[in-house]
């Protein structure tokens, strides 16, 4: 009769999550890469269209913080759920896609320094190339809590099942119980 302790030890081996069939994998990376290709031109159409009519409204934020008390100063709810909703969804993507796309930038601190440092980009940009931008770090700051939402509801499973390592030989040992491990070794 088998211990508790080794059937935890074999229940662990057998939950553990093998890799996705290579074809699978592939379309799965594939796929993730089109809507990565699309999200990036429609961050650009979004984001980096010049704006004449707005020039003379536009000023940049260093100040975090200060444009979101702005947004929600303002007298109707729904413009400032705009700004604010508008900055986060464009950050979600980033958190479900890139760990998929890029297995090495798995982890959440990785796809928030991704997601910040790309959104600085295109904030520097905005504020030094096109007419009727600005450069606005709460922008930077909402698009990365975006990108943390997308990569805890979605983006660590979909990395995980699309990229699940393969057990190792000697964890799948170490894990057996005893008695089949004393029968291998004999």
């Amino acid at each position: 009769m088998a211990s508790a302790g080794s059937r935890s030890r074999s229940a662990g081996s057998e939950g553990e999550r093998r890799p996705l069939p290579l074809p699978v994998r592939l379309l799965a990376m594939l796929c993730a890469f089109v809507f990565m290709v699309a999200f990036a031109v429609v961050l650009a159409r979004l984001t980096l269209q010049p704006s004449p009519a707005s020039e003379a409204l536009t000023h940049s934020n260093l100040q975090p913080g200060s444009s979101v008390r702005a947004y929600l100063d303002q007298p109707e709810l729904r413009d400032a759920f705009k700004q604010i909703g508008g900055n986060i969804l464009l950050g979600i993507p980033f958190g479900v896609l890139v760990p998929v796309v890029a297995p090495r930038t798995r982890g959440i601190l990785r796809v928030l320094l991704l997601t910040a440092i790309v959104m600085l980009l295109v904030e520097f940009a905005q504020g030094a190339l096109i007419t009727g931008r600005a450069f606005d770090i709460d922008d930077v700051i909402l698009n990365t809590t975006g990108a943390l939402i997308g990569y805890l509801l979605l983006g660590r499973r979909l990395s995980r099942a699309v990229h699940a390592r393969k057990p190792r030989a000697g964890r799948a040992e170490k894990n057996a119980p005893p008695s089949a491990a004393s029968a291998r070794s004999k």
